[in-house]
């Protein structure tokens, strides 16, 4: 009798320890998984940076801007963006679009949303705008306050000194989001009067740590300012 009430009891304890075991690596393990994505998060939030990169004549590379920043970093392009360092320049800025009602043309003109250049128009985080070649040149890129980045790719014949056109996908975008402004907008890198697809693709595609795109037609970028894209 003595012999069975020894070995149950021991039996009680494995079995108690093995319990104890159990719980513990659960709460060990299962903390971990659970506190995975906010460090995770935390790790990305405290690498972000912006690397916006453009094609120079004869294939260099030079860097626009690049910011990284701590836990405390920019929540905005404009916050990323050291605009001090850049020359301003006073402009009044009108929204267009690609149809009839801007251009004269029709979706089914050969030349329909092909500007001057010879790019096709594009709302994005680089977008194409119209200037006066004689004050920007093409592949002028500009930042543009509560616009983005606009890269002179066209001209028109109303389009006469300190007077730029921003595209935009649809007249209802130009009425919601912009119609005409007065303001400054910064030189961020001045052209060589020349833009092709090639340049204007790669200064759309590259890869960004911590990506702050400016609120543009969501049917073209619907992100956030918090969203993460690598």
């Amino acid at each position: 009798m003595k012999i069975v009430k020894a070995l149950f009891l021991r039996v009680a304890i494995i079995i108690l320890f093995i319990l104890a075991i159990d719980s513990t690596l659960n709460h060990v393990f299962g903390a971990v998984l659970e506190d995975h994505p906010f460090e995770e998060a935390m790790r990305q939030h405290r690498m972000l940076g912006l690397e916006y990169k453009a094609i120079h004549s004869g294939g260099q590379v030079a860097t626009l801007m690049a910011s990284a920043s701590t836990s405390n970093g920019p929540t905005t392009i404009a916050e990323a963006i050291e605009l001090s360092k850049y020359p301003k320049h006073e402009v009044l800025a009108t929204g267009y679009t690609a149809g009839y009602e801007s251009t004269g043309k029709y979706p089914e003109s050969p030349s329909y949303g092909i500007t001057y250049s010879g790019v096709k128009v594009k709302r994005d985080l680089f977008s194409t705008i119209a200037a006066d070649l004689a004050v920007f040149p093409l592949g002028t890129i500009l930042w543009i306050p509560g616009y983005g980045y606009g890269v002179v790719a066209d001209k028109g014949g109303a389009i006469k000194g300190n007077h730029l056109d921003l595209y935009y996908e649809t007249v209802q975008d130009v009425y919601e989001n912009w119609g005409k402004k007065t303001l400054e907008v910064y030189i961020v890198q001045k052209g060589n009067g020349e833009l092709s697809e090639e340049q204007l693709s790669k200064l759309n595609e590259t890869k960004i740590r911590q990506v702050f795109k400016p609120k543009i037609a969501e049917k073209t970028l619907n992100e956030n300012v918090s969203s993460f894209a690598f």
